[in-house]
């Protein structure tokens, strides 16, 4: 769980020196093994962050991001073998948990839902 929201605040925390994604929604980790994530951000001047980067996944995490605007970042996340969903953004405070994964085990999904969850202004 630990390593859960540790993944999510880098790069929430980070995010300043990581790289703006493309529009919407994208997957870094599926709960697998550990290593580089899925994919690599790009770097777009008009989005929140600048620097293209590919974050580490610890195993069995589920890991989302999404660079929303140039005003705002925001990031969820889930185990394969946890109950929770965790959201977290550039919006102020922290990673925090977002609620119950909606089965067991958790999936990319609980995921995604924290992302869409976490505080926006």
């Amino acid at each position: 769980m630990k390593k859960i929201v540790l993944g999510c605040a880098f790069v929430t925390i980070g995010v300043a020196a990581l790289p703006a994604l493309a529009a919407g929604s994208q997957t870094f980790c599926n709960g697998g093994a550990a290593g580089n994530g899925l994919v690599a951000a790009t770097a777009s001047q008009t989005d929140f962050v600048k620097v293209p980067f590919t974050p580490k996944c610890s195993a069995n995490v589920f890991l989302v991001g999404n660079d929303r605007s140039a005003t705002l970042y925001t990031v969820g996340s889930a185990s394969i073998k946890g109950k929770s969903s965790f959201g977290g953004s550039s919006a102020g405070g922290g990673v925090v948990r977002i609620g119950d994964c909606a089965a067991s085990p958790c999936a990319v999904g609980d995921a995604t839902a924290g992302e869409a969850a976490a505080p926006q202004s």
